[in-house]
């Protein structure tokens, strides 16, 4: 083919004999595939393609040039959107569903709809969220909620607590555990329903970056703004996802086409707000063990911060490499910026200002 099309093997296809291979073949791709090629043929300028790009598209790759037809105007989309196709299966409305609830461009949710295969599954958020709040509340507790009035809410292993920062896993498994079953049921069906397709999109290695960032600058939040208090449960985790995926609808409010938009996200702030005021409320609520406090609100801050800065360019930038990303660089910085002047605050902070800490559990 190569040989063919590219005689003098410069690596290059004109476009007047990719429409012609367009045309002769049109029939044996994919509909959704075959717009795309066009939009590649119609966004170029210099009248040739390269062999490669067209090779990474047909093997399911985006490439450069594929991404800048998608962000020139002057494509071509010839047939019916997606939303109005039938005959789909069950599996097969579920993932146009996902495509319209996370992606604002056309083309991206047919490229999505056509190239999903559900290999690998959404794998994190579901074994995070099993791990967390079953197997560990219910196998090694032998209860399935810790309540904070409990006097076991305190004695693991896991929580944050300031008299035990030294010991760094706390920052991460702080997650496990949570203050109450309003507490635990709310970051299930967040941590679900927004988690898992956003995973489906972006796949587990950005969706895991998200949640973990989250979770690492709520631990480190609390430990520079609320010094005395220990930290339970996954918000700053699940607030990341959720507040960016909140900004990337308003970002592309035009462009994303999912029923009710309005009403999911009402729905979403509502309950983020409930929860972060019960934490708030939880706070300054007398302890049922003095003069141990009740856990930090400052970890959902510490993820809402990480979800409109890491988390909305991760899910602007649909199957885009970030590394090519100005912004995503930036806010790179200032993210490993304020871990490292956490790192030093744990360090110099409680002695220099002479805190009257909890006592160890």
């Amino acid at each position: 083919l190569l040989s063919q099309f590219d005689p003098d093997n410069t690596g290059y296809i004109s476009t007047e004999k990719f429409r012609s291979l367009l045309q002769r073949h049109g029939s044996e791709l994919d509909p959704h595939k075959l717009e795309v090629l066009l939009a590649l043929a119609d966004s170029n300028s210099e009248g040739r393609i390269c062999y490669q790009d067209f090779v990474n598209l047909m093997s399911n790759k985006r490439s450069n040039s594929f991404r800048q037809a998608i962000l020139q105007g002057n494509r071509r989309l010839c047939s019916k959107a997606l939303l109005e196709e039938t005959g789909l299966s069950l599996s097969q409305r579920l993932i146009r569903h996902v495509a319209y609830e996370t992606l604002p461009r056309e083309i991206d949710r047919k490229w999505y709809f056509d190239s999903y295969s559900c290999c690998p599954p959404p794998w994190f958020m579901i074994t995070i969220t099993i791990v967390a709040f079953f197997i560990y509340n219910g196998v090694v507790l032998d209860r399935f909620v810790l309540q904070v009035s409990h006097p076991l809410y305190l004695k693991n292993a896991l929580l944050y607590h300031p008299q035990l920062r030294a010991q760094a896993w706390r920052y991460l498994t702080y997650i496990f555990m949570h203050a109450g079953i309003e507490h635990l049921g709310l970051n299930v069906v967040l941590q679900l329903l927004v988690g898992v397709p956003l995973e489906m999109v972006h796949g587990a290695a950005r969706i895991s970056f998200v949640y973990v960032a989250g979770v690492v600058a709520g631990s480190l939040a609390v430990s520079v703004a609320d010094m005395t208090a220990p930290v339970v449960g996954s918000s700053g985790g699940v607030y990341a996802l959720v507040s960016a995926h909140l900004a990337n609808i308003v970002m592309n409010w035009s462009g994303m086409k999912c029923q009710f938009k309005l009403l999911r996200m009402a729905v979403a702030l509502i309950c983020m707000s409930f929860e972060f005021g019960r934490a708030v409320w939880l706070r300054f609520h007398p302890s049922a063990y003095p003069p141990c406090p009740h856990p930090s609100f400052m970890a959902h801050l510490g993820g809402v911060m990480v979800g409109i800065t890491l988390g909305v360019i991760i899910l602007r930038n649909y199957e885009q490499r970030l590394l090519d990303q100005t912004l995503w660089w930036i806010f790179l910085s200032i993210y490993v910026i304020f871990v490292l002047f956490a790192i030093f605050w744990n360090i110099f902070a409680y002695s220099l200002l002479d805190l009257k800490l909890p006592p160890p559990p």
